[in-house]
């Protein structure tokens, strides 16, 4: 080996030839990552008759390493919506700057200037503004669009408001641009863990219109923590995000309960205790 420390563990070039670096040019074809590398693991939603209660942990998993434990995963726009991302954290910051940039171009597209015939009607009224059920629709199409290039974004993402008619409104779709809308909805693990809860209280859109929202916030609390004790990709701290017509309550600095394992030191055999 070449001991000299600018070619630290290089062959040696009077031995093996010269250094083959040829691999480290950048000109040739772009190329997309094809798998995750920091993830985030559910997200989950429920419809109570006022609107939509949305969660999401606050970890971020570098394959089985509990590396980021405060990003935050749901996202407003336009303080109308709420958007929930599973899947890869890199794809979800791409999404969230696109997002971004889409709400700036809606709020100067709508904002009416109050002059003449125009003077009463509110001033960047939300009438004309993107709500969650056309959001979802552009999100779709956005991810169809990158799968087709075989660049797909791996997330899987909810979105929660309201449609076109001031109805609440919840719809998934993942990195295929595949869609699908319940009364309850979740990613990941959720999907096994939390799902049959939430259907226990919300398996029809009519059991939903006669859920209170201190009921389904307590549902999804009750499912936080069930993802929390069973999946090993979970945070005892999550987002929170009530979405009624009155605007978005976010709060992304829950946390389920103190000392939550404190019960195994009680568990014989745990630790160095002596069976």
């Amino acid at each position: 080996m070449d001991h000299r420390p600018q070619a630290w563990g290089r062959p040696r070039d009077d031995v093996y030839g010269a250094y083959d670096a040829s691999y480290l040019h950048t000109d040739g074809p772009k190329t997309a990552t094809q798998s995750p590398i920091v993830t985030g693991t559910s997200v989950i939603a429920i419809k109570f008759k006022d609107g939509v209660v949305i969660a999401a942990d606050n970890l971020a998993s570098y394959g089985s390493l509990a590396r980021f434990t405060d990003v935050k995963r749901l996202r407003t726009f336009l303080s109308t919506s709420v958007v929930g991302f599973g899947g890869d954290v890199s794809d979800m910051q791409f999404l969230d700057r696109h997002l971004n940039e889409l709400a700036i171009d809606e709020a100067y597209e709508h904002d009416i200037v109050s002059t003449g015939a125009e003077a009463d009607q509110p001033t960047g009224s939300a009438a004309g503004q993107l709500n969650a059920a056309n959001l979802h629709k552009y999100l779709a199409k956005l991810m169809y669009r990158r799968r087709s290039d075989f660049d797909p974004l791996w997330n899987q993402v909810l979105v929660a408001g309201f449609d076109a008619q001031a109805k609440p409104f919840l719809a998934s779709v993942d990195l295929r641009g595949t869609t699908f809308t319940s009364p309850s909805l979740a990613t990941g693990f959720g999907a096994m863990l939390a799902q049959p809860i939430m259907r226990r209280f919300a398996a029809t859109e009519e059991d939903a219109a006669r859920l209170t929202r201190d009921e389904a916030v307590n549902v999804v609390k009750e499912c936080m923590k069930v993802l929390f004790y069973r999946d090993a990709r979970s945070l005892d701290r999550y987002s929170i995000a009530v979405v009624t017509k009155d605007g978005v309550e976010l709060s992304e600095d829950e946390q389920l309960e103190k000392q939550s394992w404190a019960f195994a030191e009680r568990i014989r055999g745990y630790g160095t205790q002596v069976v």
